[in-house]
């Protein structure tokens, strides 16, 4: 994305900046980027102030890498720009943070927006994970991500083979990656009141259609939305149709909110 990273009091992110929009945060997951989002940036920032924090996914104090680390992290954001209330979205671990964050403070939470999340069931590098040093491998890894494997470009690619060889973010990947599996939300998300969206690739294999279902009954103000022929991240895989669902959630949240 061409777009100027802002960094202050220790964050890193991007912010289309409009004033007068409410804020639409995104989340990414444990490989995600800036880039993962760069179709709703675009589509969103003419109403909404679109922001992108990076998540210090490898720089966390090897002590406090875990979910909830994060989550800290997205809270003292959100208090640090002084959002009153957020429109959460989140793909995969994101949509993790997403929800505890809207668990732990519902007041600061307008809707969420879960694509892929984790929370409840994922199956990614599994126990293999990380195989340093071997590029097939991470290849086809990040390929299977997709349902079209040409999603995952060389640079896409590229970008996870240096994160697995960087000894210090391979340790916290796999730390961030069993601290989700034991932060498991079943018996916690009838706690979320918030209107949530669910858009699914119908071909996840990291946290497949059954997971969607499972959010779905257990979320009381959800909506469910399955894309075919989308694997993991249904925002860059079919980003028309998924930015065009996004839309019309947002457009009902804000009119309901508007009839109060």
């Amino acid at each position: 994305m061409d777009i100027s990273i802002l960094e202050e009091s220790g964050f890193k992110y991007i912010e289309s900046g409009k004033q007068d929009g409410e804020t639409l945060l995104l989340l990414h997951g444990l490989f995600g980027a800036l880039s993962n989002f760069e179709s709703i940036f675009k589509r969103f920032s003419g109403n909404y102030n679109v922001v992108i924090p990076i998540l210090p996914i490898y720089e966390l104090p090897i002590f406090d890498v875990s979910v909830v680390g994060l989550v800290d992290f997205v809270t003292r954001f959100v208090e640090f720009k002084g959002y009153k209330k957020v429109h959460l979205l989140g793909n995969s671990l994101g949509g993790h943070i997403a929800l505890m964050y809207a668990i732990a403070h519902p007041e600061r939470v307008a809707s969420i927006t879960l694509t892929g999340s984790s929370g409840l069931f994922e199956s990614a590098f599994g126990s293999a994970f990380p195989k340093r040093g071997d590029y097939e491998y991470i290849k086809k890894k990040t390929s299977d991500t997709f349902y079209d494997p040409t999603v995952a470009t060389k640079e896409l690619v590229d970008e996870v083979f240096d994160i697995v060889n960087d000894r210090g973010k391979g340790i916290r990947v796999v730390a961030t990656a069993k601290s989700a599996v034991r932060h498991n939300l079943a018996d916690k998300l009838h706690n979320i009141k918030a209107p949530t969206l669910l858009v699914w690739g119908k071909q996840d294999a990291v946290t497949p259609p059954f997971v969607a279902d499972k959010f779905h009954e257990l979320i009381a103000d959800s909506r469910l939305h399955f894309l075919d022929k989308c694997g993991h991240a249904p925002m860059m895989e079919k980003p028309e149709e998924f930015n065009t669902i996004l839309e019309d959630f947002l457009r009902e949240v804000t009119q309901k909110k508007s009839a109060l």
